[in-house]
C-alpha cells in the first residue's frame, strides 16, 4: 500500500468499520534504536497499541490502529533496559490524534474562533478541539 500515516509505520490493512468509518491497521518499525546508547535491537520485549484519529476521507472518519513495540536494549552496560517505539512525525506521546489533524484543529480554532471553528470542523467531518476527536 502506498498510503501511510507517516514515516516509520507500515500499513497492514484497511477496513470499513460498523460505524461507517475506516480503520487503518499499521505497525511500527521492525527494529528499535535505543535512545540512550544508539544501538539497534530486534529483541522485542512486548507490544502496545495506540488508536489515533486521522484526517477524514470522503466524509468518513479514519482511525489508525498503530501497533508499537517495546524493545530490550542490546547493550548490557546501557542504563536503559527497555524502551518503546516513538514516532514523533505521526503523533506526540499520549496524543489521540495524528499530528496533521492536531495542526488543522489548532489552526482552525485559532483563526476562526470557538463556535465558527466548531461548525467548520463538523462540516468537514471533524469535531471541535474540545471533544478531542475527529469524526462523526
Amino acid at each position: 500500500m502506498k498510503w501511510s500515516p507517516g514515516p516509520g509505520a507500515k500499513v497492514l490493512g484497511v477496513a470499513l468499520t460498523d460505524d461507517d468509518g475506516w480503520a487503518v491497521s499499521a505497525a511500527g518499525p521492525a527494529f528499535g534504536i535505543c535512545p540512550d546508547c544508539g544501538r539497534r535491537t530486534r529483541n522485542r520485549h512486548g507490544w502496545s497499541n495506540r488508536s489515533l484519529q486521522d484526517l477524514p476521507v470522503q466524509g468518513k472518519t479514519v482511525t489508525v490502529k498503530l501497533r508499537l513495540s517495546r524493545w530490550r536494549c542490546a547493550h548490557q552496560k546501557c542504563e536503559r533496559q527497555t524502551f518503546t517505539d516513538r514516532l514523533p512525525t505521526i503523533a506526540s506521546p499520549y496524543a489521540r490524534r495524528t499530528r496533521r489533524v492536531s495542526e488543522i484543529v489548532g489552526l482552525l480554532g485559532h483563526s476562526a474562533g470557538g463556535r465558527p471553528g466548531e461548525r467548520l470542523m463538523r462540516r468537514s467531518a471533524c469535531r471541535s478541539a474540545t471533544t478531542r476527536s475527529c469524526g462523526s
